[in-house]
């Protein structure tokens, strides 16, 4: 008990101190960001290009992801899959993802392998050479990885319904992987468009990330990365915005692989804003609130542990967008009851929330996990790479990244209530039942 004292105890006297970051701007545009840490001989090398799957055209919904496939075939300088050859050769590991605002690649590898990482990573930015018979391999690749992650799984479909219907307009109702009739027609065409626009230095973020010297760095991305010319063309990334939301909207979703009942809600919400990331820090305590700890939160004393209602209850947000974004709810009734039923009491217990002064013991006891969770991150050096590459994608900045520990420190109780009365509105929800039968709707 002593030591759960004493660590608790460390953790409110301890600064948020900020990492060591290094930025600047090669000439051709492309934003560098250099996070020093020299406890291990290990290097995170990172390229982010500031384009995702909500940034792709009309009808060609997941060649942002198809494409972060490709970039493994061959280019001028090296053959198909020689990259992570190369990378595992040499003790390390590579990736790549994809994000509705943005593509990432990295590698992990021993410090002093920095410049080969830079010469292969520069080289398929520029480099690229696809056939088409790459095309139909790929293809079929990622058709089978929809599959295995949405049309096997109830609960991912049940969520790409309930996006869709979320946004009215905006193109995060599409689902990242894309629509599968749409991924069957993907052409070599269509991603050599998207390659040859967005893989761009001037529309490009490098993070490099351990034990590094970012005079180092400078020279080395000078020397690899400063060398390729800027998309002359490249377009401003405007996005299709979401009118005003004035209707509640339902769905149900039934199938009968679904193991377990439940509801869920989502809510448009604002997302973190440059320079004013209060209200997503006000939202972060909001879901903690409402669904955090079973033991503390308002949906899980009144549903689980009070009335008995519910087997499981959660909320969170999804602060890191570059656009509006959403806050959700979840609840699991307990068997025997009814959908509607659990529904009614989950919305007594939002009501009650709303009505009730928040309890300072409870704010104060978030805040202190909060900030934990803060200073335990500076521990992860991957971590701090995808942190910084993340927000430099979706409209951020270096700075707005630094202080949001000391904004979330900040946050008060009238914070967190004013924002959920303005994004707790039913008309601007969506609420989806999903049961493995009709007979379990009701």
């Amino acid at each position: 008990m002593f030591r759960t004292l004493f660590a608790a105890l460390s953790l409110l006297a301890m600064p948020a101190i900020a990492e060591e970051v290094t930025t600047f701007t090669l000439d051709n545009g492309m934003d560098v960001v250099v996070i020093e840490d020299h406890r291990a001989p290990v290097v995170v090398h990172m390229v982010w290009y500031r384009r995702g799957s909500a940034d792709e055209p009309l009808g060609q919904s997941g060649v942002a992801h198809f494409l972060e496939h490709l970039l493994f075939k061959a280019t001028d300088n090296m053959s198909s899959g020689e990259l992570s050859e190369v990378v595992a050769a040499n003790g390390g590991s590579d990736n790549a993802f994809t994000s509705y605002d943005y593509t990432a690649y990295y590698q992990r590898v021993a410090a002093d392998r920095l410049p080969l990482m830079m010469q292969m990573e520069a080289d398929r930015m520029v480099n690229l050479r696809l056939s088409a018979a790459d095309i139909a391999t790929e293809r079929d690749v990622i058709l089978e990885e929809r599959n295995m992650r949405v049309e096997n799984n109830p609960s991912a479909l049940a969520r790409e319904q309930m996006m869709a219907a979320q946004y009215l307009n905006h193109r995060y109702g599409v689902p990242v992987i894309g629509w599968k009739h749409e991924m069957e027609s993907l052409e070599l065409e269509d991603a050599l468009s998207f390659y040859d626009l967005y893989y761009s230095p001037n529309n490009a973020v490098l993070v490099v990330a351990g034990d590094v010297d970012p005079n180092e760095v400078r020279t080395l991305a000078d020397q690899y990365y400063g060398v390729i010319p800027p998309e002359e063309n490249l377009p401003e990334r405007l996005r299709a915005e979401e009118p005003p939301q004035t209707a509640a909207r339902r769905l149900t979703f039934v199938d009968p692989r679904v193991s377990q009942p439940y509801l869920a809600r989502s809510y448009l919400a604002p997302e973190r804003d440059s320079g004013d990331q209060r209200k997503a820090a006000a939202l972060v305590y909001l879901a903690e609130m409402l669904g955090g700890s079973p033991f503390s939160s308002a949906l899980g004393t009144a549903l689980q542990f009070d009335a008995q209602l519910a087997v499981y209850t959660g909320a969170g947000y999804d602060a890191d967008k570059l656009d509006d974004t959403t806050f959700s709810l979840s609840v699991a009734p307990a068997e025997g009851v009814a959908l509607s039923e659990v529904e009614a009491a989950m919305d007594a217990a939002i009501a009650e929330f709303l009505a009730s002064d928040i309890d300072p013991t409870r704010l104060e006891s978030i805040r202190t996990q909060l900030r934990a969770g803060q200073i335990y991150a500076r521990d992860n050096v991957e971590g701090l790479a995808n942190r910084y590459g993340a927000a430099l994608s979706q409209g951020l900045t270096v700075q707005d990244v630094q202080d949001w520990p000391a904004v979330l420190e900040a946050v008060t109780a009238e914070d967190i209530k004013a924002v959920a009365a303005e994004v707790l509105d039913t008309k601007r929800s969506v609420t989806m039942w999903v049961a493995a039968s009709e007979g379990e709707l009701k």
